[in-house]
């Protein structure tokens, strides 16, 4: 059980530490900001998301391979291939369509950042006990 406290705590860390290094008052900060760390390099801008790898290891660490690790994983790659995604689309290709570049504008409240913080831990809790 104190591995499972242990693994939980540090993958909530990891996610503040995303949420840190991803903040910005727009949807088009948020990816300005990974923008940046993509154009130096692909593997920097996948380094600033720990978070994903440290699921992987507790995975090869533990053996498991259930419902709630599964669901955890496929969360965490969509996220990452959406926003390099939306990288392409907005920096690269500079192909917006109007509704994207409208909610590229939208405020982003504060706690829709904590939501990785308060869905991810939960679900890795759930899956090693």
């Amino acid at each position: 059980m104190e591995k499972v406290i242990l693994f939980t705590a540090t993958l909530i860390l990891l996610e503040l530490f995303e949420v840190y290094m991803q903040y910005a008052s727009t949807l088009y900060g948020v990816m300005e900001k990974l923008y940046k760390w993509y154009s130096k390099s692909i593997f920097l801008f996948f380094l600033i998301h720990p978070a994903f790898y440290f699921t992987l290891f507790v995975v090869i660490l533990t053996g498991r391979l259930n419902i709630y690790i599964i669901i955890l994983l496929v969360f965490k790659v969509f996220d990452l291939f959406y926003k390099l995604e939306l990288i392409k689309k907005i920096f690269i290709q500079e192909d917006i369509p109007q509704s994207l570049r409208d909610m590229l504008g939208w405020k982003i409240p504060s706690w829709f950042f904590l939501m990785g913080a308060g869905l991810y831990p939960p679900l890795l809790f759930y899956a090693l006990i």
